[in-house]
């Protein structure tokens, strides 16, 4: 908006439509903390997901222990818990990372739909400032016409009033020169 509007010649000053800038600054101050509040759930329910699967985890982990401390004697049946709890410990953690993707990507897409909206807004306001300068220099082209009409009128009225005077002076027998 800044670069495609009406420069001042001399001064170095852009004239920019206040009302049209700021407008857009509101609408970019409340699109943005929308978007941002957005990833930030998504991060915290991404958090959220990782304590449950850890204190799940724990869980499988504690009861597994607890398990092994009834039974010390039967080598087999530890040796299958450890390895169930190892599964289970590996099938969370996949499961948790697996989430972690979707949440990254999640924030991604989110990333690249605001970037979108501030593209076309950006879009919009070259368009916007376009049209308004195409408008100003049409008003000022017709400002221009409108002088250009009157000075050929005042000419017509100095030639006529010239004429005039020429006219009486040979009238009278005078004669000026210029």
């Amino acid at each position: 908006m800044i670069l495609s509007s009406v420069r001042i010649p001399l001064l170095g000053k852009t004239l920019i439509d206040e009302e049209k800038l700021l407008d857009h600054l509101d609408f970019i101050r409340v699109a943005l903390p929308e978007a941002f509040q957005a990833a930030a759930i998504i991060i915290q329910q991404k958090e959220e997901i990782f304590l449950e699967a850890e204190e799940y985890g724990q869980q499988i982990v504690d009861a597994a222990q607890a398990k092994r401390a009834q039974i010390l004697d039967e080598n087999d049946i530890i040796r299958q818990a450890e390895q169930e709890a190892a599964q289970l410990r590996q099938q969370v953690q996949q499961e948790c990372e697996e989430m972690m993707q979707e949440t990254l990507a999640e924030i991604d897409r989110q990333r690249r739909v605001c970037q979108q909206e501030l593209e076309e807004m950006q879009r919009q306001a070259f368009a916007e400032a376009t049209a308004i300068e195409r408008g100003a220099d049409e008003y000022a082209d017709g400002v221009l016409i409108n002088i250009e009409q009157q000075l050929q009128d005042m000419m017509r009225i100095i030639r006529n009033g010239r004429q005039q005077l020429h006219q009486n002076d040979h009238k009278s027998g005078k004669h000026h020169s210029g």
